[in-house]
């Protein structure tokens, strides 16, 4: 028996041994090991809590690969151990054999060695089990090593994971939208400027004298690009981050978040309501089938009423209603909202909520909005009122998908750009409908609040890694 307490904050000897010899903790806790491998295995982690008796002591560890921790069980008898140096937080070195586990889990390890790789004291940040989420924003490098964020980064990536994998399938190609542009899409004047020149050192400030020689902007969508591309490639989706100058500091809002954002050639209105449908069902679906563990602590911890929201994306038609139909819901309702429902007007956040969890009780397209309210590029209607457009709203949440079949027509598309001032600007956009133009669609999904509906937590600061928001960078 060997026990050990390192002073180098990671030996340099040792790190063959994390590559060569040690065990991931779920291969161990998903009995993937051979009855051979279980006779002797090394395993690494941070220790999420110690409990030292008498005879016996039981040291909970995790290294990221799994949601459950795995319990480390020591002899004390052999072992002259410091109990200081194993508190929570530590991080250790451990070898010895998997045994089945007489507790919760069905496997655990008993301790041949212990070695303390780094240690962490009573200053450590997270010795309470449960913390704020407000206390845990101040302290986002570390919060990853909490049971809340270590689900969400493993439902994270598992969606990611599930996103490529769907478009792949369907034959879409990835692509990489620029990060610096020249035009904020929208319009909405929300995008943040870029120069490579130094404030302290000008003394009148030109956008001339910059890098690009014009003003330049962080991307607030890569749609444009990728319908560029779609124009040769056919279908092809972005995953990429994208940024607003948005002031709001509301649950939803972030300064950086991340947009996925398919574009399809040959697709119409229809098309792309049918591929959506498909879209959120299969990703839902995969995460239904591959994060329990989390889904189970989401539940407990997060949000009571978290199956129903998978079972209602996975065993429900979606509903549709055009724009016109939505408002005349919210006005006929007794409901009392804050903004008042009125046609012509934009739904407000309020609406949505009212329309899926108290009309519907289901996500629901909202299509066909007024041009007024909607963006240059949503192709116009015969009714010349409306915009062949659609917003998924989903439970809990509001709209998570914007979409629509995007203005294919150059005279009518031109018109556009003129009256609003924007011909010169996207002379490269409008140059796509010159020649060869076809019907395209594409949408945006907002992949932080997906998975706000599918863990339930309340803030989209706390299912980004490093949140950035008005007022606060982290």
């Amino acid at each position: 028996m060997k026990w050990e307490v390192s002073t180098d904050e990671l030996c340099e000897d040792l790190l063959p041994m994390i590559n060569a010899k040690r065990t991931p903790i779920v291969k161990i806790l998903k009995g993937f090991l051979s009855e051979k491998e279980k006779e002797t295995v090394e395993v690494w982690g941070w220790i999420r809590t110690s409990r030292f008796s008498k005879n016996i002591s039981f040291i909970s560890i995790n290294d990221g690969s799994s949601f459950e921790s795995l319990q480390l069980v020591v002899e004390n008898a052999a072992f002259s151990m410091d109990e200081s140096q194993l508190l929570t937080g530590t991080s250790v070195r451990a070898t010895g054999k998997v045994v089945p586990s007489t507790g919760a889990q069905q496997f655990e390890v008993q301790v041949r060695e212990l070695q303390v790789i780094s240690a962490a004291d009573e200053r450590f940040p997270l010795q309470k089990k449960r913390h704020t989420q407000e206390f845990l924003r101040e302290i986002a490098h570390l919060r990853p090593r909490t049971n809340t964020h270590l689900a969400v980064g493993i439902v994270r990536n598992t969606l990611a994971y599930a996103i490529h994998s769907f478009f792949q399938k369907e034959g879409f190609r990835y692509v990489h939208a620029p990060i610096l542009t020249k035009s904020d899409c929208e319009g909405a004047g929300e995008a943040f400027r870029v120069t490579s020149q130094d404030p302290a050192k000008v003394s009148a400030f030109d956008w001339k004298n910059d890098l690009f020689g014009q003003e330049v902007y962080l991307t607030v969508s890569g749609q444009l690009e990728a319908e560029a591309l779609a124009m040769g490639l056919g279908q092809v989706y972005t995953f990429g981050p994208t940024f607003r100058a948005d002031p709001s500091e509301t649950t939803r809002h972030a300064a950086e978040f991340w947009m996925v954002e398919p574009e399809m050639a040959f697709y119409d209105l229809d098309d792309l309501k049918l591929l959506i449908s498909r879209f959120i069902k299969s990703i839902t679906e995969t995460i239904w089938t591959q994060c329990q563990d989390e889904i189970t602590f989401f539940t407990k911890f997060v949000e009571p009423e978290l199956g129903n929201r998978f079972k209602t994306i996975l065993e429900q038609d979606f509903g549709d209603i055009s724009y016109q139909e939505a408002q005349e819901i919210l006005v006929k309702s007794k409901k009392v909202f804050e903004v008042k429902p009125e046609i012509g007007r934009d739904i407000a956040t309020e609406h949505e909520r009212y329309l899926v969890d108290e009309v519907f009780k289901k996500p629901v397209f909202v299509t066909n909005y007024p041009k007024t309210i909607k963006p240059f590029y949503m192709r116009e209607n015969a009714d010349g009122k409306t915009v062949a457009c659609l917003d998924l709203l989903a439970p809990a949440i509001g709209e998570i998908i914007g979409g629509s079949q995007r203005e294919e027509r150059f005279d009518r598309l031109e018109a556009k750009m003129r009256a609003l001032g924007q011909s010169d600007d996207y002379k490269w956009y409008l140059e796509t409908r010159q020649w060869g133009s076809v019907p395209h669609s594409g949408f945006g999904l907002g992949f932080e609040r997906m998975m706000m509906y599918l863990t339930g937590v309340k803030n989209i600061k706390d299912v980004l890694a490093f949140p950035r928001a008005s007022r606060r960078i982290w």
